[in-house]
């Protein structure tokens, strides 16, 4: 899968939401090696007014990966069952091959937010890896934070797919 012309960039995700739906933000921290050796580090973030634990999930994959100029070879680490499975257990495939329906005939909850997935990952080779939350992993719990503190800034976005 990896393509030894790409960039190696590694990524860790999270996202945090108050009261599910409520207020809720997204931290991502992006890292890869430059050429003389040192370690280049970005970290992202953003906070909505009213959202979901799992949109603010992957909104942080799909910003961390728009964030990206060119392709690259992707390892993505997440504490988000909901994405990694999404991806590794092949569900987003079905959804897709089923019209977007889950096997109960209801809609794929956040299908903008998968859709948008799909277009900003089509260039890149992306390996996803399940991290468990809050277990002292230095990135996720970085990442944890800048998504508590952007969700908890005062100025707020609007979650312009979110509905109830």
């Amino acid at each position: 899968m990896e393509d030894k012309t790409l960039p190696n960039i590694t990524i860790y995700t999270d996202g945090a939401c108050a009261n599910n739906p409520g207020a809720g933000g997204y931290g991502a921290v992006l890292m890869y090696r430059k050429n003389d050796g040192t370690l280049a580090q970005k970290e992202i973030s953003r906070g909505f007014k009213i959202t979901t634990n799992n949109r603010m999930e992957l909104l942080a994959v799909i910003d961390a990966l728009k964030s990206l100029k060119k392709p690259c070879n992707i390892t993505l680490y997440s504490d988000s069952k909901y994405v990694v499975d999404a991806i590794n257990q092949k569900w987003l495939e079905g959804w897709i091959s089923k019209n977007w329906k889950l096997n109960s005939k209801n809609p794929v909850k956040n299908i903008d937010l998968w859709k948008r997935y799909i277009e900003v990952s089509k260039i890149h080779k992306i390996k996803f890896i399940w991290v468990k939350g809050h277990n002292e992993n230095k990135y996720n719990e970085i990442c944890d934070k800048l998504a508590v503190n952007a969700r908890n800034m005062p100025e707020l976005e609007n979650d312009d797919g979110f509905s109830m």
